[in-house]
């Protein structure tokens, strides 16, 4: 009975976090619309996207092999899984083991080779320049945000969000410096991950600028909905893990009933919402940057993890 409730549980985790994503996404897109005094689209807008886009015939490069048929199913699958291992209104869950933050950030990385693979195989001089750009931006996040890991790691004592989470809750951690280093590094990391204004911008299709958007012009139909999809899910991945490191109160332990379930769960949806308002009142008030200021964007994210790190090891308190 108790393998039966954890199943459910991790189940119900599942579907939520692929029924929140597209509303999260049509949610910053609603905000950005009435800060700029414009109508905007609805807020369930994503979602009639993704069926216009499964209704459509896939259409196909001469030139496409199987791996770019197949990329759109590992690159959704993996960002899926990745994003139901976050600890969201429940601790404790049936594969929380797995839900190690490292290896989480190496199942995105993953599924970011694979699109970028994806974006070379059909030949195209729009998805080679998205590709290396994508790379680019990898090669200087992921050290990013291995430091932001080892920031938290080393004050929670642990890589597993779970064990993270409780520890934050607990009094033995404080305000910290470092904390508050990985936290801004940790934003920074996230907006150039999810291609976010000012690293780039989702809502355009300039040439000379896009970076995501170049990879898949190639692909159509069910392939282009699962990617957008994985997108979404990305964004709420990113925002849940900010909400699970740095604002984890309101999880229900694993034992609790089922009030503190659903407090957990409108805290969640709570934490959600205030995270696409903040992402859209800051991509309202900034510009995008060239692309040849992305390293330096990045680089300050990395600096910013790095002081944090060291200054655990100079100062436990701090």
């Amino acid at each position: 009975m108790v393998l039966i409730r954890d199943f459910a549980f991790q189940g119900a985790q599942m579907l939520l976090v692929l029924l929140l994503a597209p509303v999260l996404t049509g949610l910053v897109r609603v905000v950005k619309a009435r800060l700029l005094r414009r109508q905007g689209p609805p807020l369930l807008q994503p979602y009639r996207d993704l069926i216009r886009l499964l209704r459509k015939e896939v259409v196909l490069a001469h030139s496409a092999s199987w791996l770019f048929r197949v990329i759109p199913y590992l690159v959704f699958a993996g960002t899926w899984v990745a994003a139901s291992l976050v600890p969201t209104f429940r601790s404790g869950l049936l594969f929380s083991w797995s839900a190690d933050l490292i290896a989480l950030i190496a199942l995105l990385g993953s599924a970011r080779f694979f699109l970028a693979l994806a974006g070379l195989d059909v030949g195209t001089s729009f998805g080679g320049i998205g590709s290396s750009r994508e790379v680019m931006i990898a090669s200087l996040a992921e050290p990013a945000m291995l430091m932001i890991v080892f920031t938290v790691a080393l004050i929670a004592g642990s890589t597993q969000l779970s064990v993270m989470a409780a520890h934050m809750t607990s009094g033995a951690v404080g305000l910290r410096v470092s904390l508050g280093l990985a936290l801004l590094a940790l934003i920074m990391v996230s907006i150039a991950e999810n291609g976010r204004i000012p690293i780039d911008n989702p809502a355009t299709h300039l040439e000379l600028t896009m970076v995501h958007e170049a990879m898949v012009l190639e692909y159509s139909g069910r392939h282009l909905a699962l990617i957008d999809l994985a997108s979404e899910l990305k964004l709420l991945f990113y925002v849940s893990v900010i909400a699970c490191l740095f604002i984890p109160w309101g999880i229900a332990p694993p034992d609790g009933n089922a009030g503190a379930i659903a407090v957990g769960a409108a805290s969640y949806v709570a934490k959600l919402a205030a995270g696409a308002v903040l992402l859209a009142v800051f991509e309202t008030s900034i510009a995008k940057m060239r692309v040849f200021r992305v390293p330096a964007f990045l680089g300050a994210a990395l600096m910013l993890g790095l002081l944090g790190t060291l200054l655990l090891f100079v100062s436990g308190s701090l």
